[in-house]
């Protein structure tokens, strides 16, 4: 599932409640995905600046986001909705 697809996620589906231990990784309960996950934010504010280089082109300085809205987390494979893991999530984030 791609960013792209993310609009298209099944918002009907049912959410498992599951528990898992600090060591366990998380797994998509529809469809057992282990490895690609998507997290959607409502309400984002990007801010990117750009130094003007001598010859007129443009270099990135500096990229900010500011999430104003809710903020789920689904399988990259079948979109089923994990938001329930995505504490987790942040907290293996590296």
């Amino acid at each position: 599932m791609s960013y792209s697809d993310a609009s298209n996620l099944n918002k009907k589906t049912r959410s498992k409640v599951v528990t898992l231990p600090s060591t366990q990784r998380i797994t998509c309960h529809e469809c057992g995905n282990k490895k690609e996950f998507l997290e959607v934010s409502d309400g984002v504010i990007l801010t990117t600046r750009f130094i003007q280089n001598k010859d007129g082109s443009f270099s990135q300085e500096l990229d900010d986001s500011q999430v104003l809205g809710q903020v789920k987390f689904y399988c990259g494979d079948c979109g089923a909705d994990l938001t329930q893991f995505h504490k987790r999530f942040l907290e293996m984030l590296f």
